[in-house]
């Protein structure tokens, strides 16, 4: 494993979380990103403003760190963008019909004790450990 990094991703974990907790704290709202993109699509709600920000700032971070020497290896994208765009529509509509994404029920539903999030982030961590032994020791990836 060339990747690592515990201590950095130590600190990157408590900034998230210490952010969703901030966020809570200071606004009352949950961090879920898939729930604030999703308010961006409605057409009729009137707090696009934080929703916008929250989300400029999900993109321009990294492009921001990139420039000040904390840059990223590029990620390694399918051939096909026919591929890219079914998955990233299955990933939306799984978050949808899960409720909220991996990592909102994972920090800020389990943060809150939600059963929901509890119960969600069980199967999806029980999903990956079979999709995993299912890949390497069955298909042989």
């Amino acid at each position: 494993m060339a990747n690592f990094t515990p201590v950095s991703a130590a600190i990157g974990g408590a900034l998230i979380g210490f952010s969703a907790v901030l966020m809570m704290l200071l606004t009352g709202r949950i961090a879920g990103v898939s729930g604030i993109f999703a308010g961006l699509l409605n057409f009729r709600s009137e707090d696009k403003a934080w929703r916008i920000a929250f989300i400029a700032g999900l993109m321009l971070i990294p492009v921001i760190a990139g420039w000040i020497g904390y840059g990223m290896a590029p990620p390694k994208l399918p051939a096909n963008w026919a591929v890219i765009v079914v998955a990233g529509l299955l990933v939306g509509f799984g978050a949808r019909l899960g409720g909220g994404c991996t990592s909102g029920h994972g920090i800020c539903g389990i943060g809150r004790l939600s059963p929901r999030s509890i119960a969600a982030t069980i199967v999806f961590m029980a999903t990956a450990v079979i999709t995993v032994a299912v890949t390497r020791h069955v298909l042989g990836g």
